[in-house]
C-alpha cells in the first residue's frame, strides 16, 4: 500500500462514528469502579485482592483491606494525590521489617514481595519522572530495594543489570535497568539458553513479573525484563517514535556480548502498552528475533480520539489518558487527543508494511483500554500473523490468554534446531 493509500485509510477511520467490536453499549458505558475509592474497591479490586490476581499478585488480602478502609473512611479518592500513595507505606515497610527479621529464606522472600505489592499498588497508575510525582517515585525505589531482596535468594537468583547507552546524551543518560534470570542449567555451566524478553506496560514494571518468569525458567528459557519508553526507569525519549528502535539494538547487541544467551532464540513479549512495542519490534528487529508476542496491544485505533473520549471509562482502574499522554511525552491530554494517531500510529509510520518476525496477537474482544480493532488490522499488512482472541474478555485476554501464550512459545521455541 502506498503512502498515499494508507493517509487516505487513516482519514477515512478518523470521519463519523465507528461501531466497535465490543458494541456500542460497551464502548458508551462508564464502568462504575471511576466513582471514587470505595467504588473501585468495592466493584473492581475486592475480589482479584482476596486471590492475590493482579494488580495484587505476590501480595495478601489482610494487607490491603485495612488501607482501603482508611482511604475510604477519610474521602481519599485521588490516587494520583500524595495522601493516597503514603497510606499504603507504614504496611510495606512493616512486611520488610518481618521479612528483614526472619531466618527462613522462603518466608522472608514471601514477604519481601507482599511489600512489592504494596509499594506497586501505592506508586499506581503510572510513574515517569521523580520530579513529576516524588511520592510515588520514593514507592517505586522502596519496591525495587525490596524486591532485589527477594530475589538474591531465589535459586534462579535475580540479576540487576545496567544496559548502557550508546546514545545516552539524546536518550537522557544513565543507560537503561533490566532484570535478568537464568536457568539453573547456564547457573551451573557453559550452556547457552533461549530467552525472553518481557517488556512491561503502563504501569506494572521490572518487579511486578516473578510469575511469567519463573515460568521460563520452568522450561529453561532466560527473562531479560525491560520497561518501555515514559515509565518507571526506561531513559528513552518518550516523545520520539523511534527511540525505542535505538533502544532495542543497543539492548540486543548487550544480550549478545553477554554470552549467557542463545540469540538464534530470543522471543519477546509485549504487555499492555508493551504490546505496542512487541508489534513494532516485531517489524524493525525481525531478523533477530524468533517470535513476538503482543497481548493487550495497540498500533493504531487505540490513539483515535473518538475512542480516546470514552476510554477513562472503562476498565482502567484510573483515568487512562492522563496517564497515556504523560507516557508519550505530551503536555496535555487535549494535546494527545489531536496528535498522537499521526505521530505514533504503526499505520500512520508505515512500520507494520514491512515483514515481520512470527508475531502473535492475544487479546479479549471487548477490550476497552487497546481495541480489539488494532490486533485485527495486523492481518491486512505485512507478513501474515497468527492470533488467539477470546469472545466477550477485557484487556489482555484474561483469565485464559495464557493457556494460549505458552504452548505457542514453546512450539516457536523448539522450531530451531541445534
Amino acid at each position: 500500500m502506498s503512502p498515499h493509500r494508507t493517509q487516505g485509510v487513516a482519514d477515512g477511520q478518523a470521519k463519523g462514528s465507528r461501531n466497535w467490536t465490543m458494541g456500542a453499549e460497551a464502548f458508551e458505558r462508564r464502568m462504575p469502579h471511576h466513582n471514587g475509592i470505595r467504588a473501585l474497591w468495592e466493584t473492581k479490586w475486592k475480589f482479584p485482592c482476596s486471590k492475590s490476581l493482579y494488580p495484587f499478585h505476590d501480595g495478601a488480602f489482610e494487607d490491603f483491606e485495612p488501607i482501603f478502609d482508611h482511604l475510604i473512611k477519610t474521602n481519599i479518592n485521588d490516587a494520583t494525590s500524595p495522601a493516597y500513595t503514603t497510606a499504603f507505606l507504614p504496611t510495606a515497610a512493616r512486611l520488610t521489617a518481618r521479612a528483614d527479621a526472619t531466618t527462613d529464606p522462603a518466608a522472608a522472600s514471601a514477604l519481601y514481595l507482599r511489600a512489592c505489592a504494596v509499594y506497586r499498588i501505592a506508586r499506581f497508575p503510572h510513574i515517569v519522572a521523580a520530579a513529576a510525582d516524588p511520592a510515588k517515585w520514593a514507592a517505586w525505589e522502596a519496591q525495587k530495594r525490596v524486591y532485589a531482596r527477594a530475589g538474591r535468594g531465589w535459586p534462579c537468583p535475580l540479576e540487576e543489570a545496567l544496559e548502557e547507552e550508546e546514545e545516552e546524551e539524546e536518550e537522557g543518560g544513565g543507560g537503561m535497568p533490566v532484570y535478568v534470570r537464568v536457568p539453573r542449567a547456564r547457573v551451573d555451566g557453559p550452556e547457552k539458553v533461549p530467552v525472553v524478553v518481557l517488556m512491561t506496560g503502563l504501569d506494572g514494571y521490572r518487579p511486578d513479573n516473578t510469575g511469567r518468569c519463573e515460568e521460563f525458567l520452568q522450561r529453561g528459557w532466560a527473562s531479560v525484563v525491560v520497561e518501555i519508553p515514559g515509565t518507571a526507569d526506561c531513559p528513552a525519549d518518550s516523545a520520539d517514535p523511534e527511540s525505542p528502535d535505538r533502544l532495542w539494538t543497543t539492548l540486543l547487541e548487550w544480550m549478545g556480548e553477554d554470552g549467557r544467551f542463545d540469540m538464534r532464540r530470543v522471543m519477546v513479549w509485549g504487555l499492555s502498552s508493551g504490546g505496542y512495542y512487541a508489534v513494532r519490534i516485531a517489524h524493525t528487529h525481525k531478523d533477530q528475533l524468533i517470535g513476538c508476542v503482543a497481548q493487550g496491544a495497540g498500533c493504531h485505533h487505540f490513539y483515535d480520539p473518538e475512542w480516546l473520549a470514552k476510554a477513562d471509562g472503562h476498565e482502567y482502574p484510573f483515568q487512562l489518558s492522563p496517564a497515556m499522554a504523560t507516557k508519550h511525552g505530551f503536555d496535555s491530554v487535549d494535546e494527545y487527543k489531536a496528535k498522537a494517531q499521526k505521530k505514533f500510529s504503526l499505520l500512520e509510520t508505515g512500520i507494520i508494511h514491512k515483514p515481520s518476525t512470527r508475531l502473535l496477537l492475544v487479546n479479549g474482544t471487548h477490550d476497552g483500554l487497546m481495541p480489539i480493532e488494532d490486533s485485527m488490522m495486523l492481518f491486512e499488512y505485512g507478513t501474515p500473523k497468527e492470533a488467539r482472541f477470546f469472545t466477550g474478555a477485557l484487556h489482555m485476554g484474561y483469565p485464559l490468554a495464557n493457556e494460549s501464550v505458552y504452548p505457542w512459545m514453546e512450539e516457536v521455541m523448539a522450531s530451531v534446531r541445534d
